[in-house]
């Protein structure tokens, strides 16, 4: 038998909250997902994963509207455009992580240099 999970589960384990759950599968990034004679929500572990999945593009700021076009196009079977749609964020996840390495460093040197300041006073 396949493991389900309810929708607290899913958002136990994505962090999403049950509404955004809701919200998710109203406009469409995930199918409708299967109810149990109770009428209460059945998730798969796939459905696990997506879930899991689009919570790490949302973190990596990856705009909803983009979300929803990459998993229409995953639901259409159009893997070129989804690879389109991943590579281009990625670029863009590598280029803050560029930007935020040298933000970085700039922020050591001053730190580094308050640092001097407060041990000369002493």
């Amino acid at each position: 038998m396949e493991t389900t999970y309810s929708i607290a589960d899913i958002s136990n384990e994505t962090g999403l909250s049950i509404d955004v759950i809701r919200y998710y599968e109203r406009i469409g990034v995930l199918p409708a997902v299967k109810r149990k004679e109770n009428g209460h929500r059945a998730y798969s572990k796939s459905d696990l994963a997506r879930f899991t999945f689009i919570t790490q593009l949302k973190r990596t700021q990856m705009p909803l509207k983009e979300i929803e076009r990459y998993i229409r196009y995953y639901n259409e079977g159009d893997f070129e455009a989804c690879y389109r749609t991943l590579h281009a964020h990625k670029l863009g996840i590598e280029r803050q992580l560029a930007e935020l390495h040298d933000i970085l460093g700039v922020m050591n040197y001053k730190l580094e240099n308050y640092q001097q300041l407060i041990q000369s006073k002493e």
